[in-house]
């Protein structure tokens, strides 16, 4: 690589130069035609060279541990903002580690993580420290390198032949955006070199990629105004002004491309933390969903669980009850006779629970409320297991349908559902917050409190599931008991919009998804698992300019998911709209249906 005689100077000049930049208000992103105009420059001026070994896009997200390191790039905060859309990536700045001592600091200081991404401008490659770092840390990492600038520098590169390299000419947030994007698949690589750089990487060199994750753009890319979605903040205005919600968070998908993502509000009426995009909320029976049937529906194409079969034939002790016979078709549908649910927590005995933790009460409900151990055992399933039928066939929304296929599915894998879709869905797909027991690995502060629980467990409900049940269990439940992100459910319901395949891996096959999310009752509007679209137009269902292809869930915390294939379509709104209490509020104002219209609205209008 070309050494450069002055690098301590480099060195200094440029510690100087970021300290004073990072001192500065991060730049604004452009809008509208704008941002496009920006963006197809950033793409038309973007190489990928030294991808031999197809390292991009980055695969297998949760077997890799990705750093971040910038050096003089002025946009990294954008850049790194964009990186974290895709999975967990820890930000380094390279100038704090100043000299010889402190790029080997740097490197020690990474060596937990596996893949390295190097932030790279002219200057930095006038740096004699920096590309023997490159040097060295290539014998020991997966890098990848971004790099800002004129090409004329691309020659100090000659010797990284393994290390892939995503070169553009912009150094606009954008491009540092459109870069970021690019790293994960968010964007396609479709450019190659127009004329040689260097004797290595000579025009026509280069190789292509394809979109295969979320992009993150501008409605306008989309063919949409976004002043048309403006109505949206006069609905915020109306429902955290009204007590209707706190707050609440909305994201838009259209065409593999989120062009919404915004927070309202506040965690509290106190207005003391606000809402911010990346909270994570309790989805309520958006777990349904989110969790029990995408198991469900994994285990069904494998050959594991047949929607034919009987309860009785997956679990022994249901074989003398009356739910012996009871299909898994009719569990999924609703159908099934159950009733929607059976009130254990107000039963409760003093004997039943202790403030302290310990071998005999293991069980956590919230914090110093502990639950004896086999309480479900004991308790709960042998009185779900004995409850009364209703008439089979016809149409009862039950969660005792989810606790009974949360049963059936730990029987069939001998894993719990927790840990089955953390591992195979959360983990690979690169979703960053979803999960059951959010407080196990996040800050309260991170989740909106919901209730105020003066009736069960007393104390405000913060990182604890709200659903009385599914806190009686330890909060895992097959109805409710899943927290997560805008953003992540926008990743796990891309993949069913696309037919089970996202970031170039399959996760379900497209057979499957469609007979799921299709209507699959004579009685009800429903599908296997998921609610779907109410063919009663005046019920306007989930609102009123849905298309009958439109299938989701609600969550009683005030959360939403609807996926439109007409429209290409990925809705979400995420609230906490219990807070401090139940109030119907929220619901009567119609918040997510009116939200979801507008939605439509600034479809059908266009630019």
């Amino acid at each position: 690589m070309r050494r450069s005689k002055g690098w301590l100077i480099a060195v200094i000049a440029a510690f100087i130069l970021l300290n004073t930049a990072c001192a500065q208000p991060s730049q604004q992103l452009p809008t509208g035609q704008a941002y496009l105009t920006e963006e197809h420059l950033a793409e038309q001026s973007t190489v990928l060279l030294n991808n031999n070994p197809q390292v991009i896009p980055l695969q297998s997200l949760d077997k890799i541990k990705v750093a971040s390191i910038r050096f003089i790039n002025s946009n990294a905060p954008v850049f790194d903002s964009l990186l974290n859309k895709y999975t967990r990536v820890q930000s380094f700045n390279g100038l704090t580690y100043n000299g010889v001592k402190g790029i080997n600091t740097l490197t020690d200081d990474l060596k937990l993580y596996t893949t390295i991404i190097l932030q790279l401008t002219d200057q930095d490659l006038n740096n004699n420290l920096i590309t023997n770092f490159i040097t060295t840390n290539n014998k020991l990492k997966n890098l990848v390198i971004v790099y800002w600038g004129n090409g004329s520098w691309l020659s100090a590169l000659d010797d990284a032949t393994t290390v892939p390299i995503i070169w553009m000419k912009q150094t606009t947030p954008v491009a540092a955006s459109y870069a970021a994007q690019a790293v994960f698949g968010g964007v396609a690589i479709t450019q190659k070199l127009m004329q040689t750089m260097s004797a290595r990487y000579v025009a026509g060199a280069g190789f292509l990629t394809a979109k295969t994750r979320l992009q993150y753009t501008v409605p306008e890319e989309v063919g949409i105004n976004a002043n048309n979605l403006l109505p949206i903040e006069d609905i915020a205005r109306e429902a955290v002004g009204d007590h209707a919600t706190p707050g609440f968070v909305v994201l838009v998908a259209k065409d593999g491309k989120v062009i919404f993502n915004k927070a309202y509000g506040y965690h509290t009426y106190d207005k003391v933390l606000s809402d911010k995009i990346t909270d994570i909320f309790d989805l309520a029976s958006c777990t349904k969903i989110s969790a029990t049937t995408m198991e469900a529906m994994q285990l069904t194409e494998q050959g594991k669980l047949s929607l034919d079969s009987t309860v009785g034939s997956y679990i022994a002790l249901a074989r003398n009850t009356s739910k012996n016979n009871i299909l898994v078709r009719e569990l999924m549908l609703h159908q099934s006779g159950l009733i929607p649910d059976i009130p254990t927590y107000e039963r409760l005995k003093p004997s039943d629970h202790s403030t302290d933790s310990s071998a005999a009460y293991p069980t956590k409900i919230v914090d110093h409320y502990y639950l004896r151990k086999d309480y479900f055992k004991d308790v709960m399933w042998p009185e779900m297991l004995n409850s009364p039928l209703r008439t089979r066939g016809q149409y009862v929304y039950s969660d005792l349908s989810m606790y009974f296929m949360k049963e059936i599915m730990e029987t069939i894998t001998a894993t719990p559902l927790n840990v089955y879709v953390q591992n195979h869905f959360y983990n690979p797909l690169g979703m960053q917050t979803a999960g059951f027991l959010p407080l196990n690995r996040f800050k309260p502060e991170q989740i909106p409190p919901t209730e105020n629980d003066t009736y069960f467990r007393h104390t405000l409900l913060d990182g604890y599931v709200h659903d009385q049940g599914a806190g009686l269990v330890g909060g895992v439940a097959g109805h409710a008991g899943l927290f997560a992100s805008a953003n992540d459910l926008a990743i796990l319901y891309q993949m069913v919009l696309n037919g089970g395949t996202y970031g170039g891996i399959q996760y379900l096959k497209p057979e499957t998804v469609a007979q799921f999310t299709a209507k699959q009752s004579n009685v009800s509007r429903r599908g296997l698992g998921f609610d779907r679209w109410d063919p009663v137009t005046t019920h306007h269902y989930p609102s009123e300019l849905a298309s009958p292809q439109t299938y989701g869930h609600t969550g009683y915390t005030g959360t939403c998911i609807w996926v439109d294939p007409k429209y290409n379509l990925v809705y979400i709104l995420l609230s906490n709209r219990v807070y401090p209490k139940d109030l119907t509020l929220f619901n009567s104002r119609r918040i997510r249906p009116r939200v979801q219209d507008v939605v439509y609205q600034a479809i059908q209008k266009g630019l």
